[in-house]
């Protein structure tokens, strides 16, 4: 008992000496959340909030002192949009693609807290953080036809199965920057809950399948019995809302700009540890 004793006073003892406020000492935080994603691309162009999907994650956080903490996290996001939603925009709305995408996501992140975050002690549980790091995700982005699910990178309708055009089936992994701001608070010692909104920059064009121009329907021979092949009507889908616009090198998509996406989640985080030591007073 003496030896456990001692070896209390020893741990807390710096802990005590560094400063007043320094009474607890959060090791680290196990925690899930739920809420939304939202798409902005090549048929997201005005970065419109109009069609959030459904988002969630888990993650563990450790903490290294009050300020700052390391997160691990997986999230999952569905995305998708659609060009009937453009109507701001006639050349976008006639040229009528969509798409959906699940999205699976492992993400290493710095977490900087705005104020001493310690649970357990009123003065101190709350604070505004921000967030910043790197992540790699998976996608395969699909649309329905004629109430058919096709998963639009094994078409390649941009001509990616055609060697004339000399484009190649891209990867449908990828990498990101997640930057995002959030606040939590200490319910007690053991619970938090929190908000955030994390932004991600990608390396992707191809999050929703669009990305250069068209490649005209020689990319797309006919199927044995003559129809078009699907490849051919999800690639250029103009025909449904009047006359075709994707004559071979018309603008499909802007290729300069990588697509994006956020999420916004309301969690709750388990602290896995906290050490409460005496006052310097």
């Amino acid at each position: 008992m003496r030896k456990k004793i001692l070896a209390a006073v020893l741990f807390c003892l710096p802990l005590a000496l560094w400063a007043q406020t320094e009474s607890y000492v959060q090791e680290g935080e196990f925690g899930f959340g739920i809420g939304g994603a939202h798409y902005f691309g090549d048929l997201n162009t005005r970065a419109k909030l109009n069609r959030p999907k459904l988002a969630a994650d888990i993650f563990f956080r450790k903490n290294f002192g009050n300020y700052i903490a390391v997160r691990l996290s997986g999230t999952f996001a569905q995305l998708g949009y659609s060009d009937v939603y453009n109507t701001h925009n006639e050349l976008m709305r006639r040229r009528n693609l969509s798409f959906n995408t699940k999205v699976w996501e492992l993400g290493l992140q710095g977490d900087f807290n705005f104020y001493r975050f310690m649970p357990g002690d009123e003065d101190f549980r709350f604070t505004p953080y921000i967030t910043l790091g790197v992540s790699a995700f998976s996608y395969d982005p699909y649309a329905y036809l004629k109430g058919e699910k096709y998963y639009l990178r094994q078409l390649g309708t941009e001509g990616q199965y055609d060697t004339a055009t000399g484009r190649r089936p891209y990867s449908t992994m990828a990498l990101a920057i997640p930057f995002g701001v959030g606040v939590k608070y200490a319910i007690n010692d053991r619970i938090n809950i929190g908000f955030e909104v994390v932004h991600r920059f990608t390396n992707t064009d191809y999050l929703d399948d669009v990305s250069t121009t068209y490649p005209g329907a020689s990319s797309f021979p006919p199927n044995p019995d003559g129809s078009p092949s699907a490849a051919f009507l999800l690639s250029d889908r103009s025909y449904e809302t009047g006359t075709p616009i994707g004559v071979k090198g018309q603008q499909r998509g802007n290729s300069k700009n990588k697509d994006q996406f956020a999420t916004a989640i309301f969690y709750i985080s388990f602290n896995l540890q906290s050490y409460k030591c005496p006052s310097a007073n």
